[in-house]
């Protein structure tokens, strides 16, 4: 007994606390829940957050979250508090024993939003939101939702208890699996409301799959350190993704909701991929404001509307749509107001009225259109990937294979739905152009531009991101004119349909900047990008190319000052491995190389190989790059047996995968030039230089430095022969203030250094 409290058993354990269920026995009869600091246990932390937690729970007035009584201390002085009883189970447990649906469990999912959003309206942030915190029980023969346990509670703009409560070092505050990246940082004045919501995102996640969204036992085993990368780095698959993971899995997860995989697959995709992971974005800026916030989208999705967490692309591209047609508003309103001028104030409101409803429709039309293009591109997409099993492709089954597939398939589909079969055109001929299979990427991106010209003509948004991603394919091709063609029409249509300042007008404008080597418009991009996230994609390539682009004119210690800001954000948010960190490290190196600090770069450029060769197919451009850049250090540091059968390999890709008059091969032919002549392999050292020379002739014009540089080594290799008349003639051919220099040194080809 505990005051006019009967114990009768033990319902949840702590660490600091037990719940006892216990009945009252005055002033009215009634089970309750009694939560009572543990023998021994009550020192003055633990007494702070027991403090914290029943104030915590007394100030809030809602169904969703247990009420507090009573609040006391035992006679040798044991806080305690006695709240309402919660007859329940938690609620990944009620949905799977009761089967419910997902539209059922949405439901219930709304209640547990709208109990958090009480407590956030009352500055506590819940920070420990999992599924045995959050109860259901039946009442009346319905279910309802009780958020319990506020015990490491946090308040926002108010102290929930007089003594101090003190976090110790290293000490995680929740619990990882539900934990957000803030959290994980545990700087606590670092969280808000916005962590409830991560919470809230994982929570969801896991009554929409049976999963979470990072392996619990992974996850539990991993040291201190690697626990907070993951949550802190670490993207989750989307729902549906996960779901297709489980494998058999997946079947018993589909009847506990009343379906098949297949049909439970396509009810997540979509809106339900898109919410879950608006509330799981690593930047809480981007996550949903509020738990109601949430919960309304939700409702959005059970009432078949647009919801907000749409594709990133239909959301955009409505906000850009009142930013373009800002100027015919506001004429239309200077119009409005001279036909209005003898009408009464009555009549105005109902034409203000009528036209805001038109707006309203014609903008909800808008965003149907592109939910369900969206949804059907992501369908698509999704049936393509799950056909790639390796039962059909054989074992290892490639990115290039699931694309032929899905090529073929796409033949025989949308035939009446031209815009869909645009962008999947368009998404499969840009997957393509990474894999550097360049023939079917041309196809694919031609085929999306024709449907595209075809629905809107030359003149549209959509028509111009096509055209940009021709220029893109063009420059890595190696056809740089053809590549400026196509990046400066895109830039025109773009600029002119969704301003300066929209991303991918940001992106075309750098992508053109890149092309032409231009400083000035590659820093312009960036100045337009102020507003776009600063560790965000956009932002870093465009730095990436700038620094690039400073290398090759001279300004290296500019450029090494950029890319180090490149590689360190790409390092800690992407990890060593990713792709995009090895292109920037590749950069760096080219930076460090120009300052003469060889030892380093070689490093740098070893290190990206590597792990470009785990990552792309041998003739792909990036590892082509690579290849050639690490030969070039190599010679500059004299070690040519290790430069040789790199130059060998580089050779071997181009003639493989690219246009005979490439200047690419002119460059990397003079280098291999350099290594044969060390070897004094002086026939072949000539061939390939008269090969090199006829390449960057046609390319560069016969005044490029570049090819000087392949005259003097000419010079050289018959001055090594013996053949001094050959040696004068074509030293003859260098300007008269350039003296042949026995170790002019070729020039790597980091022009098609691009991310």
């Amino acid at each position: 007994r505990v005051g006019r409290y009967v114990i009768r058993e033990a319902i949840g354990e702590g660490g600091f606390a037990i719940v006892y269920a216990a009945d009252q026995t005055e002033p009215v009869q009634r089970r309750v829940a009694l939560k009572i600091i543990k023998v021994g246990m009550d020192t003055r932390q633990v007494i702070a957050r027991f403090e914290a937690e029943r104030q915590a729970l007394a100030m809030m007035d809602h169904a969703g979250v247990a009420k507090v009584f009573d609040a006391g201390a035992t006679e040798t002085g044991r806080p305690y508090f006695v709240m309402e009883f919660v007859a329940g189970t938690p609620i990944t447990e009620y949905c799977d024993r009761h089967r419910l649906s997902i539209d059922q469990r949405l439901r219930l999912f709304i209640q547990v939003c709208e109990a958090v959003q009480h407590a956030h309206q009352k500055a506590i942030i819940h920070r420990d939101i999992k599924p045995s915190n959050v109860l259901v029980e039946v009442k009346d023969g319905a279910p309802l939702v009780k958020v319990i346990d506020f015990g490491v509670a946090k308040a926002i703009s108010h102290r929930l208890t007089e003594k101090t409560i003190y976090t110790e070092q290293g000490q995680l505050i929740g619990t990882p699996e539900y934990m957000s990246p803030e959290q994980a940082e545990m700087t606590a004045e670092n969280v808000d409301t916005r962590s409830d919501i991560y919470s809230l995102g994982v929570l969801l996640y896991e009554m929409l799959t049976g999963a979470l969204p990072f392996d619990s036992s992974t996850l539990r085993r991993a040291a201190f350190g690697e626990i907070q990368r993951v949550i802190r780095e670490e993207e989750p698959p989307k729902p549906s993704t996960r779901l297709s993971s489980l494998g058999d899995e997946s079947a018993t997860n589909a009847q506990r909701r009343r379906a098949d995989p297949r049909s439970l697959l396509r009810e997540l995709r979509g809106d339900l991929d898109w919410i879950t992971m608006k509330a799981l974005e690593k930047d809480r800026s981007r996550r949903y404001d509020t738990a109601n916030g949430m919960a309304l989208d939700i409702r959005r999705h059970l009432d078949h509307e647009p919801v907000l967490a749409g594709p990133p692309s239909a959301p955009y591209r409505m906000r850009k749509f009142v930013r373009r047609n800002r100027i015919a508003v506001t004429a239309g309103g200077a119009i409005g107001v001279a036909l209005v001028t003898g009408l009464t104030l009555s009549l105005v409101g109902f034409t203000q009225a009528v036209r805001q409803q038109n707006v309203a429709e014609a903008e909800r039309a808008r965003a149907l259109d592109a939910r369900d293009e969206s949804e059907a591109v992501t369908e698509f997409l999704a049936e393509m990937l799950s056909s790639a099993s390796p039962w059909e492709q054989g074992k290892d089954v490639s990115m290039r294979q699931v694309l032929d597939a899905a090529a073929e398939r796409l033949q025989d589909k949308f035939a009446d739905q031209p815009s869909i079969r645009a962008r999947l055109h368009q998404t499969i001929g840009d997957a393509y152009t990474d894999l550097a299979v360049r023939d079917r990427a041309e196809s694919h991106l031609k085929a999306a531009m024709v449907e595209y010209q075809k629905l809107h003509g030359d003149d549209h948004p959509a028509t111009g991101e096509v055209f940009g991603y021709l220029g893109k394919l063009y420059w890595m091709w190696g056809r740089p004119e053809e590549a400026e063609r196509w990046l400066t029409k895109a830039h025109e249509i773009l600029l002119r349909h969704l301003g300066p300042d929209d991303e991918k007008t940001v992106q075309v404008l750098g992508s053109l900047g890149f092309t032409r080597a231009d400083e000035r418009l590659l820093r312009e991009a960036l100045a337009l990008a102020k507003d776009l996230d600063p560790e965000g994609d956009t932002r870093l390539t465009l730095m990436n190319n700038l620094a690039v682009t400073l290398n090759k004119q001279g300004k290296h210690e500019q450029a090494r000052e950029i890319i180090e800001q490149v590689v360190e954000i790409r390092r800690r948010v992407l990890g060593d491995d990713h792709p995009d960190t090895v292109i920037a490290i590749d950069v760096l190196a080219s930076a460090l190389q120009e300052e003469g600090k060889l030892k380093e770069a070689s490093t740098l450029f070893e290190e990206s190989l590597v792990t470009l060769r785990k990552h792309l197919p041998p003739d792909h451009q990036q590892a082509m790059i690579a290849i050639n850049n690490l030969a070039f250090v190599y010679v500059l540091q004299e070690r040519y047996e290790e430069a040789l059968p790199l130059y060998e390999e580089v050779l071997e890709v181009i003639a493989r995968s690219l246009p005979p008059g490439f200047f690419g091969k002119g460059i990397a032919l003079a280098s291999y030039a350099k290594c044969l002549l060390h070897f004094e392999r002086l026939e072949e050292a000539e061939a390939a230089l008269l090969e090199g020379h006829k390449i960057l002739v046609a390319a560069f014009g016969p005044t490029h430095s570049r090819v000087h540089q392949t005259v003097s080594l000419l010079g050289e290799v018959y001055e090594a022969s013996n053949q001094p008349k050959l040696a004068a003639e074509w030293w003859a051919k260098l300007p008269v203030e350039q003296e042949p220099v026995a170790s002019s040194q070729p020039s790597s080809v980091d022009d098609m250094q691009d991310e």
